[in-house]
């Protein structure tokens, strides 16, 4: 990893800091109370509780905070990727599918270790100065360690002009 990318594992690894940049840039996540759990250049885990906010009215968590969750998950690891990249690296998330296999009624984990797929996907961007995708997986367990929902997300990744 470069210096950036130390940097921003580390910022994103504190507490307040993260909380901070949420409130600034990621207003629904703040108050859904997502949270990175882990971080590094190959993995991120990343949660979110069943709380009042994030209910349906199924008395299980709403799909869209889990999907927020899962894709928070993804998208840490993807802008790891580009960070202190140069050229820079733009990065935009294009597909995701989702399938929700139990009731999430608990605090819900979501764990991507696809980062060396995003890292691949930086690298023949900027080599091969064409538009490249990665599609990366994150299993969201509860506190027993019940899959409860798996989801993959395709990143693209282009060098900027």
């Amino acid at each position: 990893m470069n210096r950036e990318q130390k940097k921003f594992v580390k910022r994103v690894k504190n507490r307040f800091l993260f909380k901070l940049f949420t409130i600034t840039k990621l207003p629904l996540a703040f108050i859904s109370g997502l949270k990175v759990l882990d971080l590094d250049e190959n993995q991120c885990s990343t949660s979110v509780g069943y709380k009042y906010l994030n209910k349906n009215p199924f008395q299980s968590t709403y799909f869209a905070v889990l999907n927020m969750a899962a894709e928070l998950s993804t998208g840490v690891l993807a802008l790891l990727a580009t960070k202190g990249r140069v050229p820079s690296v733009a990065v935009i998330i294009v597909s995701m599918k989702a399938d929700f296999q139990k009731k999430a009624t608990d605090t819900i984990t979501f764990t991507c270790s696809d980062g060396e797929k995003l890292f691949r996907a930086v690298d023949k961007a900027i080599e091969t100065k064409e538009p490249q995708t990665a599609t990366v997986a994150t299993v969201g367990k509860n506190e027993n360690g019940e899959i409860v929902s798996a989801c993959e997300f395709t990143w693209s990744f282009k060098e900027r002009s």
